[in-house]
């Protein structure tokens, strides 16, 4: 039986791309035209629609909000991995160690938001971090982990993965942290509780107003800034410095810079800054 084929005209990518903009802050450029039909045909498939037209005008309507939430789903980006570009998380040591006697005579909580966290690799490897430097000593500690994919939530919230996915982590690590399937189970490997607790994960879209007084210790916004165009780079730097504490820390991708954007951060090395 052969697949059905969809083609996507530039007039349909055009709205589709406005629609993915304003809604997300994604920016689709002519060169992610085929992507975006790659992924988007399986969704027309999936529910009978005869055309990026009719699929584009059912997302527009009040019935089509879940499918326009799955379509986000579809266009988003989500590559990740445990201890991806490791130097942050020797850095974040660092800050917890600095920071654990004025947590401990606060006795406020040390808040950590990894904002695009996809499913779920690094905000686990921030409460393996978090547990690791503070060591015996006593450290409250909560992570918020968003993202606009409803998919990669479920994923991240259930914390279970193939075992390739923490083939790179270290033996003792891994034991302490992470409970072996057997059975039916084998081959893969589930988060325990101890990392769990510490996170809760939600749906928030960048592009929505960030709640009042959500002052955090640390943020990071790795790899996720890169699908925005300048003036919404800007608007969300600027809404992240926000959001920290005076002397908070913010964290981009090893690939990402501040440079060319307004904002008040201090330069501490590259893709770490300072409030």
């Amino acid at each position: 039986m052969a697949i059905e084929t969809y083609e996507l005209k530039n007039a349909d990518f055009d709205k589709i791309s406005r629609l993915v903009y304003e809604q997300c802050g994604i920016f689709l450029h002519e060169g992610k035209k085929e992507l975006v039909k790659a992924r988007l045909s399986k969704r027309l498939r999936a529910g009978n629609y005869k055309s990026f037209s009719d699929y584009y005008h059912y997302v527009t309507t009040d019935e089509g909000t879940d499918e326009l939430i799955s379509m986000i789903d579809s266009i988003s980006t989500n590559l990740t991995s445990f201890f991806r570009e490791e130097s942050h998380f020797v850095r974040l040591r660092q800050i917890i160690h600095a920071s654990q006697d004025k947590v401990a005579a606060s006795r406020n909580k040390f808040k950590i938001w990894s904002a695009g966290c996809s499913t779920g690799e690094e905000p686990y490897t921030l409460a393996i971090t978090v547990l690791e430097a503070s060591g015996n000593r006593p450290f409250d500690a909560s992570i918020l982990a968003t993202d606009i994919s409803t998919k990669v939530l479920r994923i991240a919230d259930a914390g279970v993965y193939h075992h390739d996915r923490v083939k790179n982590i270290a033996m003792p690590i891994l034991k302490k942290y992470f409970q072996v399937g057997t059975g039916r189970s084998e081959g893969q490997v589930r988060v325990k509780n101890e990392l769990k607790k510490m996170i809760e994960f939600r749906r928030f879209n960048l592009m929505d107003r960030f709640g009042a007084h959500q002052e955090y210790d640390v943020i990071f916004c790795r790899n996720v800034m890169i699908y925005f165009d300048k003036k919404t780079q800007n608007e969300l730097v600027n809404k992240f410095h926000d959001s920290l504490k005076s002397g908070g820390y913010f964290f981009v991708g090893h690939s990402e810079s501040l440079t060319g954007l307004k904002h008040s951060f201090k330069y501490v090395e590259p893709s770490v800054y300072l409030k």
